[in-house]
């Protein structure tokens, strides 16, 4: 998730194992800690574009990590705070505080590899959104209650309130799903695999992504709180198969490798874009639930092999894509 959500996470885990006094130091510790994991953000290379896509969200969000992760944040602050507390009480902040930063960016739809290196698998249970305002808001208030009251109790209910709002996703991605088979059902349709993941900042608006018959079928599932869900049909794009859409690219070659670490990334949701036959997509997310425009993409040459692909952004905040997805958020009818 994003930096904030990240830190005031680690603050609330912090606060919550902090005595009365502790607290207010415990909560900029923890904070710090939070948001630690996140700096993989920083491995990049000017000379191979994926890299840092391949490595975000990697070894330092493995579980088995934490514990390491945690002893380097608490040594960086050793020198700042060794005659405010023991070394073991620090430990135990930084480490209560960077525990679960690879837990919560599993819960959203972007991939984790929260298994490394057991796994190479990039865990993404579809939960949440990569930013939620009202998680975020919990954890804000519950850390700022805390941190006034010099209270962990607060941290906390806080804590139970933020895993009760995961609760809730999970019951609306299953409503979602349910409303999704139904949708194949009717088209008669077989998924060869189903994807739904919630859209930016709600657990309201669904994407829902399917394969089948070689081709990716994108619609918007909106399940409201007090109504049944509806549906928005969507587009469909045909599947990336590099064997037929490639014919004759040197699997050793670099462009064949920078495309299957994309697709790795991607999950294997990889689609040429129709109007750019140079632009590989990655077909979960899109600026749209009901599009297949992308929100990020590779850039090929296949007539230069050896050279690596782009990774390019595909961004629209235009007020035309914007009242669309308010419109699709609040249950609207859509204009044909």
């Amino acid at each position: 998730m994003d930096l904030l959500t990240q830190g005031l996470l680690g603050a609330t885990m912090a606060q919550s194992g902090a005595n009365r006094q502790e607290t207010r130091i415990a909560t900029g510790i923890g904070f710090a800690a939070g948001i630690a994991a996140d700096v993989d953000i920083l491995i990049q290379s000017e000379n191979d574009p994926l890299l840092n896509i391949e490595f975000h969200r990697h070894f330092t969000h493995s579980l088995f990590f934490v514990p390491l992760g945690a002893l380097i944040v608490a040594l960086l602050l050793w020198p700042f705070l060794r005659k405010r507390l023991p070394f073991t009480r620090l430990y135990l902040f930084t480490f209560l505080g960077y525990c679960l930063s690879g837990v919560l960016d599993a819960f959203t739809s972007y991939g984790t590899n929260l298994l490394w290196p057991v796994s190479d698998e990039r865990v993404a249970l579809n939960i949440i959104s990569v930013l939620d305002p009202a998680f975020t808001l919990i954890l804000l208030i519950a850390g700022a209650v805390a941190w006034k009251k010099y209270s962990h109790a607060a941290a906390r209910i806080g804590l139970v309130l933020a895993a009760a709002y995961l609760s809730f996703g999970w019951v609306q991605l299953q409503r979602a799903e349910t409303a999704a088979t139904a949708l194949i059902t009717e088209r008669e349709h077989r998924a060869e695999r189903l994807l739904v993941k919630p859209t930016l900042a709600n657990l309201v608006l669904w994407r829902s992504i399917y394969e089948f018959d070689g081709q990716f079928h994108v619609d918007a599932i909106r399940v409201g709180l007090f109504s049944e869900p509806r549906v928005y049909p969507g587009e469909s794009v045909e599947k990336f198969v590099l064997e037929r859409d490639l014919n004759g690219l040197p699997v050793s070659s670099v462009l064949a490798q920078d495309i299957a670490r994309f697709s790795h990334f991607s999950s294997g949701y990889l689609a040429i874009r129709p109007q750019q036959p140079e632009v590989l997509v990655d077909v979960r997310y899109s600026n749209l639930p009901t599009t297949t425009a992308p929100l990020w993409g590779i850039e090929i040459d296949p007539q230069q092999p050896d050279r690596h692909a782009q990774y390019k952004l595909y961004r629209d905040s235009s007020k035309v894509t914007r009242d669309k997805f308010l419109q699709l958020l609040l249950g609207e009818h859509l204009l044909e």
